[in-house]
């Protein structure tokens, strides 16, 4: 029998990702949508706010909170108070203190809550996590640049206090480390660029190092023209090891894998496991790196983003 599902934010995540993977699988149906903003999706019953849907007739087991970061707690934790298991899109929340009430919520009410870390499934991510296995690592490399022009436009809640700014494509950057690399990170310093009318960083670079004190050093952008970025290498005793493609294509001395982009119907099995499983799988490795970086990082002031 597949989980009756909401999706709690119809926004161009839900509608790219989202709503294709839901679609494409067994395991769930589609049962309803919410979003103040949006008129839904026609044949399915649809809700301007969460405590209609819960309140009313329409039956879900389970919701994906879709929702800019700020919304996430709130919503999230009505859905666990209700008995619902919640899948997070990421950034789970604005905040490491949210997302650990969450995960206190969702055990007390018996609820399964997933974080989606939808870049930990792309189809190099597992083989270069293998590979890694036993090998000494000497320094790792992360290039991260995209544009917030092609890849949200509009979303002015991005720049906004809890939006993440450059974070919100560079912590996928960071779930992949978290997932591949052997040992924790931690963040040593670095330099986080704002612009002036904005509360949330536009670029900028980190120095972390594991606690064998191996260098992992990251540089983010968010105004990256042309061909974007989205690239680790990670030097080790036995050669070169290079994600690229936000981990979609892996390569590693005389082996090239590329894959599917499948990792949306990564997320909705994974998720579907773990409901029956009893069981949450929320890591917060990526989300507690980005917290350290806006600790231990410098601010400086950038010019003025405007659309």
């Amino acid at each position: 029998m597949s989980v009756r599902l909401a999706i709690v934010g119809l926004g161009k995540i839900a509608r790219d990702q989202h709503l294709p993977a839901i679609a494409d699988t067994n395991d769930f149906e589609l049962a309803a949508t919410v979003d103040p903003a949006n008129a839904g999706m026609g044949e399915v019953p649809h809700f301007d706010d969460l405590d209609t849907l819960i309140g009313g007739d329409t039956q879900v087991d389970a919701v994906a909170v879709c929702s800019p970061p700020q919304l996430r707690y709130r919503l999230a934790a009505k859905a666990l108070e209700a008995g619902k298991h919640v899948l997070l899109e990421k950034p789970p929340c604005a905040t490491l203190s949210e997302a650990r009430a969450l995960i206190d919520l969702a055990d007390r009410n018996g609820c399964t809550l997933f974080a989606a870390w939808h870049s930990r499934f792309a189809s190099g991510v597992g083989p270069a996590r293998e590979w890694l296995r036993g090998k000494t690592i000497r320094s790792v490399a992360i290039d991260w640049r995209e544009d917030v022009r092609v890849w949200h436009p509009g979303q002015a809640w991005i720049f906004e206090a809890g939006g993440f700014g450059v974070f919100d494509p560079a912590i996928n950057a960071l779930s992949i480390v978290t997932a591949v690399l052997p040992r924790a990170l931690m963040v040593q310093g670095g330099e986080l660029e704002v612009p002036s009318n904005r509360a949330a960083p536009i670029a900028g670079r980190l120095d972390m190092q594991d606690t064998d004190g191996v260098p992992v050093r990251m540089v983010m952008d968010f105004l990256k023209e042309g061909p974007q970025s989205w690239d680790i290498v990670v030097q080790t005793d036995s050669g070169e090891l290079a994600l690229s493609q936000g981990g979609r294509v892996l390569q590693t001395p005389g082996h090239r894998h590329e894959g599917e982009d499948r990792e949306y119907a990564g997320i909705y099995s994974a998720f579907a496991d773990t409901i029956g499983q009893g069981r949450s799988d929320a890591d917060l490795a990526p989300l507690r790196l980005v917290a350290d970086a806006f600790l231990r990082a410098r601010n400086t002031p950038a010019e003025e983003f405007h659309e």
